[in-house]
């Protein structure tokens, strides 16, 4: 891709976003086509009740593949890094998580997203939360600053996904993690669907990388310790994205994780 189209797609993926943000409700049900019944949908991606329970009301926006916090095995007092924060959800989870001496950032392209994240923070009075506007590209964070980086669908959005790595790895301490829920590919991607920029990119499908490119990505990077799992019990919410194009048949939510 020319940098043309990545700037492109950047601002298709962030009008898509916005249009999230501001009306809170989309047609359909899909990782980036939020439902109306955001708990049902995210307690089929693996959050708890509890979980729902727990964040702020307008923090779920139903967005996502998986739970990433659930396997981030996050610790009291650690600094967190969300990649693509949306309304502040995983981020909300994760404060619980690493407590008061602990630290939570969200990261996300979208002023619209930052801004309903951080009403979201002020309302369920999250202190150790904040959320900075940036692309994942270029993250807004020092060298060396993070424990963990969590992530939950988002690193496919991305048109230049080996600079999103060489950040990621830039910004954790040594020693640090990774822990993040994505669409990998198991099937070549029709062409139709491949070229789909418009709409099924931004809907976390023609961006998706296959699990030997995403090795590759996190080896040059650094990374080691690397593990991706695919779960093929996404398919049953996937198929739903795009109804009647059996997009199930080449894509899966999978957990991905590294160490630096």
């Amino acid at each position: 891709m020319t940098k043309l189209s990545n700037d492109q797609i950047r601002q298709n993926v962030r009008g898509r976003y916005s249009q999230i943000a501001v009306k809170n409700v989309t047609s359909a049900s899909s990782c980036c086509n939020s439902p109306s019944d955001f708990d049902s949908i995210s307690a089929k991606l693996g959050y708890s009740s509890s979980e729902l329970a727990a964040a702020p009301e307008g923090a779920n926006l139903g967005l996502g593949c998986g739970n990433p916090q659930a396997i981030a095995e996050l610790k009291a007092g650690e600094r967190v890094l969300d990649l693509g924060s949306g309304g502040g959800f995983d981020c909300f989870l994760a404060s619980r998580q690493v407590g008061d001496k602990g630290h939570v950032i969200g990261v996300d392209m979208t002023p619209e997203m930052i801004s309903r994240a951080r009403n979201n923070a002020v309302k369920g009075n999250f202190g150790n939360t904040e959320f900075r506007l940036g692309e994942i590209e270029h993250l807004p964070l020092a060298d060396h600053s993070v424990n963990v980086i969590i992530s939950n669908c988002v690193i496919n959005l991305s048109p230049d996904k080996p600079q999103v790595f060489r950040e990621v790895y830039r910004v954790l301490e040594p020693g640090g993690r990774l822990a993040i829920s994505d669409i990998v590919t198991t099937a070549e991607l029709p062409p139709e669907i491949r070229n789909n920029v418009d709409e099924l990119y931004a809907g976390c499908i023609s961006g998706a990388s296959s699990i030997l490119e995403l090795e590759a990505m996190l080896q040059e990077s650094g990374f080691t310790e690397i593990s991706i799992k695919p779960k093929d019990e996404s398919k049953s919410f996937i198929k739903v994205w795009v109804p009647e194009s059996n997009v199930e048949q080449y894509i899966v939510s999978a957990v991905i994780t590294a160490k630096k």
